[in-house]
């Protein structure tokens, strides 16, 4: 295959115009170009308002022969043979698998993990605690339009799990050599995504896409033999000389299980805490919080593309770091260009929020999740004073319970919620500099799902934390023109960006109990939807090499 890369074109080029590149570049005759596929594009905005993309592309022509000669003789720039990578599921291991194995969480990671063991002939079957995912978009609209909170399927629990209200990033840094990535994004379009997906530098989908595709991948699992419960939570598990025999559904219904997959996502926390006191190992992590922060995506368009408006590529995104003079980190999480900020609580009086766009990206603002990196050393204290407060005696042994960073959630969470009794509390920058409430707005108006009222987000966050956000966004002003205007607006409290847990896991991906599997961003082995799904499909490879398909 040859390989061309970055073919640059203004953005509003043509079909033939990116034709006749290639030809160019190939020096061939247009006839003698066969096929082509686009592999890569992204945005060359360094000449803003002069728009570029820029691609690589796999080509076939009439002359390959000649041209690969030609290649193998010196060095062509720009130009490569090369042979892109497919992805190959292992074959059946020797094993007796005595039940099917049991999937816990429809996530990506779990979902993924599901497709390609039912694939594989194994008849997963997959339990969840939440709803499908067309009843769970209304209870999700209900409790923002009703403060009607359904504790097992909101905006962190149910069918995609919490990407699903999300702006449907589909971009990783994880590389993969194996080419699962590329895998995950054809499973994507195969199931109703869009094809641009698979060369996009960012692709994105959007909660109301996401939807559509989660349900068509469930139905596909269904039709190769998985089998789906929702509304069916894993409250307990029963082990036998270190080996997992069967789970607890809804707390009353036992299930006879060898291989278990945990993908229960990043907020699980009352699983986190029968698993731990059912033995299984689990460590505290380092992980982040802080505030959204909302911008006018015109603002934002004109510091990406020189431009307020570009039809073509839609609403700008962005990505700013700072790093301290302390050594601490600043930096911007999930981006959500066109979005809105949301209400995305899972427990009674406690308050959290994400962002999520629709495919169009077509609000009037952009947001995104401007936080700081917490370890156990951080959130010690305030997850102490925390269960000091619930009367918890966990609390004199903290520092070394797995949970620290749950507590040290729940102490942020529950401080936001009291704020104004649940609504999402909504602070200009300035205010925030300044220390005090806002008692009205400048002319950055919120984007937001569920109530809002304007407050005081100081009174959330420890004053290291505090400190760190207004000084990193202070110091992105520099970054983006008006980052650091005195009317953007913050939102609190940004708390789920990863889960504060680790499931330590050997080679075969196995916990310390023999039989489960931890998966996914909730196990500590993913950040997004893209990696969690990837990892879905390692935890798959590793049970299809060890078994022979349930009969």
């Amino acid at each position: 295959m040859i390989r061309i890369s970055q073919i640059k074109l203004p953005i509003d080029h043509s079909r033939d115009a990116l034709e006749n590149k290639i030809c160019q570049q190939l020096n061939i005759k247009k006839e003698e170009l066969v096929s082509w596929e686009i592999r890569r594009r992204s945005v060359d905005a360094r000449k803003k308002p002069e728009l570029y993309f820029v691609y690589t592309i796999d080509v076939t022509t009439s002359k390959n022969k000649k041209i690969e000669h030609r290649l193998k003789k010196g060095n062509h720039k720009n130009i490569m043979l090369t042979n892109p990578v497919q992805y190959t599921f292992p074959p059946c291991g020797e094993e007796k698998m005595t039940e099917r194995p049991v999937i816990v969480g429809t996530g990506p990671a779990g979902l993924f993990c599901a497709w390609m063991l039912a694939k594989a002939g194994f008849s997963p079957i997959i339990y969840e605690r939440g709803s499908c995912a067309r009843e769970r978009q209304k209870q999700v609209e209900d409790f923002w339009s009703q403060n009607k909170l359904n504790l097992n399927s909101n905006v962190q629990f149910g069918e995609g799990g919490a990407g699903t209200f999300s702006d449907g990033k589909l971009n990783t840094s994880v590389k993969d050599p194996l080419g699962r990535n590329q895998k995950v994004l054809e499973l994507f379009v195969e199931a109703g995504a869009p094809s641009d997906i698979l060369y996009d530098h960012k692709p994105h989908l959007g909660t109301d896409l996401l939807i559509t595709v989660i349900t068509n991948i469930r139905k596909q699992i269904e039709e190769m033999g998985g089998t789906f419960y929702f509304n069916s939570q894993v409250t307990d598990f029963l082990m036998e000389d270190q080996k997992i025999k069967k789970i607890q559904i809804n707390h009353h219904t036992w299930v006879p299980v060898q291989t278990l997959v945990l993908a229960i996502g990043h907020s699980a926390r009352d699983t986190f805490a029968c698993m731990k006191q059912r033995g299984i190992h689990m460590e505290a992590k380092s992980f982040a919080v802080g505030v959204r922060i909302e911008h006018p995506q015109e603002m934002i368009n004109k510091s990406q593309y020189g431009l307020s408006d570009s039809p073509i590529l839609g609403a700008a995104n962005y990505k700013v770091t700072h790093q301290l003079p302390n050594g601490r980190g600043v930096y911007s999480f999930c981006m959500c260009p066109g979005g809105y900020v949301v209400n995305a609580s899972s427990e009674e009086g406690h308050l959290a929020v994400n962002g999520m766009s629709y495919h169009a990206r077509d609000s009037k603002n952009a947001n995104s999740a401007m936080i700081v990196t917490v370890n156990p050393q951080d959130y010690l204290t305030y997850g102490i004073k925390y269960l000091k407060e619930q009367g918890n005696p966990d609390a004199d042994s903290l520092e070394k319970n797995p949970l620290a960073g749950v507590y040290f959630q729940r102490y942020l969470e529950q401080a936001a919620w009291r704020l104004h009794h649940g609504k999402i509390p909504v602070q200009t920058f300035q205010d925030f500099s300044e220390g005090k409430a806002s008692n009205r707005l400048g002319d950055v108006s919120p984007c937001m799902k569920g109530e809002w009222e304007p407050g005081n987000l100081c009174e959330i966050f420890p004053d290291f934390l505090a400190q760190a956000l207004q000084q990193g966004i202070s110091a992105c002003g520099a970054k983006i023109q008006g980052f650091d205007r005195p009317d953007a607006l913050l939102s609190g409290v940004e708390s789920r960006t990863s889960s504060p847990v680790r499931i330590p896991r050997n080679e075969e991906f196995l916990s310390n109990i023999e039989g489960i599997y931890p998966c996914g961003e909730g196990a500590g082995y993913a950040g997004g939807i893209t990696s969690a799904a990837m990892d879905g499909l390692r935890v798959a490879e590793s049970i299809c090499k060890k078994y022979v398909k349930f009969p």
